[in-house]
């Protein structure tokens, strides 16, 4: 069998949650491959609305294993709360979840060095979460990190005391900087024990030989594809690989075990934080955007910026992630515009070009195409025949420019609300 990879194709938030939800009953197993809780993936269903920072998104589904793969950096006191919450639910966490052993974990002090050196970058910040992201992942490329499976180790403590320190060293050099290094150990190390009560697994192992015995697994990223390190609009991304290749390294999996690869996006455009955002609207249109797509971080409860559809940047986003099938989020939020644009070039010193330049916050001028909008409402819809005929023609531009198929659309927020073409 193949594992299949679910990825965003824009700046995160696109809707991930819904859909490795929606699609997990087809997978006895669910692995999340990279990031952190700086991800924030909701899910609703009937009269239940839940947003998962780090469990992979198919725990609601009896029968799966869900696996938080070695490519994730891992924060137990945000797990640990978040599965309390889940068991709360009557979901049994600790026979749906297993641990990969390798992935990074994130100490008190990665979170005070994420604010330390946000505050040093002034107005130049690039808008981080502070949940200790970025500098874990810098002692994992460091080769100094705590990874999951030393918990199991005896000389646990003293590697943490060791790292610990080595932050503190760092701290002292932001001058002004005021901090208590030990005020979250005492939850951080009650978390620590609440972890050995999970399967703690050679995620690498487990994964390849399920996939030897016939089994299927849903890969899960987080962030999105113009999010990341090395493809994403540097410096403002993340720190890991939100691409399709990123599941390959983030779960120890072969570009050969690749199967079909769904790229998310919404039918329009958002961005939490700093960085270029060509299409971005700053008026009226742009708050209606907000307000009826309810756009605001599922992790840091930030307003989200709005903007139209960026053709531009939705193609490089599925050249470089080989994506075989499309899903829309969110088109229902455009039900009452009367015209809805789409970028499809930018203009960059004069010059129109429908490439990704490499310095994109320069001074970029989208083009736009028309759209009469379809003036009708969307959410109870379950039928192709019963769409718009505006709608689908919104939909065929984008296959066709993409040269990709359109096989899902979602009309609103619960799993029912979601159309199969």
């Amino acid at each position: 069998m193949k594992a299949d990879v679910v990825l965003g194709l824009q700046w995160g938030d696109e809707g991930k949650g819904k859909i490795v939800d929606v699609l997990a009953g087809k997978y006895p197993i669910v692995a999340r491959f990279q990031g952190g809780a700086n991800a924030g993936h909701s899910i609703h269903f009937g009269e239940t609305s839940f947003v998962l920072h780090t469990v992979p998104s198919g725990v609601f589904h009896e029968g799966t294993t869900n696996i938080i793969g070695n490519g994730v950096v891992f924060d137990p006191v945000i797990f640990k709360k978040e599965c309390k919450e889940i068991e709360a639910l009557g979901i049994p966490v600790r026979e749906r979840i297993a641990l990969s052993k390798r992935a990074n974990i994130i100490l008190p002090t990665h979170k005070l060095l994420d604010a330390a050196s946000e505050s040093a970058m002034g107005k130049g910040k690039i808008g981080s979460t502070l949940k200790g992201i970025g500098p874990c992942y810098t002692d994992k490329t460091a080769r100094r990190g705590l990874r999951i499976g030393d918990i199991l180790q005896p000389d646990f403590k003293k590697k943490f005391e060791n790292l610990k320190s080595i932050h503190i060293s760092e701290l002292n050099s932001f001058k002004g900087f005021r901090y208590d290094a030990s005020e979250h150990e005492e939850e951080w190390m009650d978390a620590i024990e609440f972890l050995r009560n999970f399967r703690i697994i050679d995620g690498e192992y487990f994964l390849n030989n399920a996939l030897a015995e016939g089994k299927s697994c849903l890969a899960e990223g987080a962030q999105g594809t113009l999010l990341d390190v090395d493809f994403g609009e540097y410096p403002f991304v993340t720190s890991s690989s939100t691409i399709c290749a990123g599941a390959c390294t983030g779960l120890g999996l072969p570009p050969k075990s690749i199967g079909t690869v769904y790229g998310i996006f919404k039918a329009y455009c958002t961005r939490v934080g700093s960085g270029p955002f060509p299409t971005e609207l700053f008026d009226a249109t742009g708050e209606e955007l907000r307000k009826r797509g309810m756009e605001y971080g599922a992790t840091t409860g930030r307003p989200r910026r709005t903007g139209w559809l960026d053709m531009v940047a939705l193609k490089y986003a599925i050249m470089i992630d080989g994506v075989d099938e499309l899903i829309m989020m969110k088109a229902d939020v455009m039900d009452n515009l009367d015209t809805i644009k789409i970028c499809t070039g930018y203009e960059v010193n004069g010059k129109v070009t429908d490439k990704m330049p490499f310095y994109t916050y320069s001074d970029i001028v989208p083009v736009y195409r028309e759209f009469k909008g379809w003036k009708k409402s969307l959410k109870d819809i379950r039928k192709e025949s019963d769409l718009p005929a505006e709608f689908l023609s919104y939909i065929d531009f984008i296959e066709k420019e993409t040269h990709v198929p359109v096989k899902v659309v979602s009309l609103g927020p619960d799993r029912d609300q979601t159309l199969f073409r």
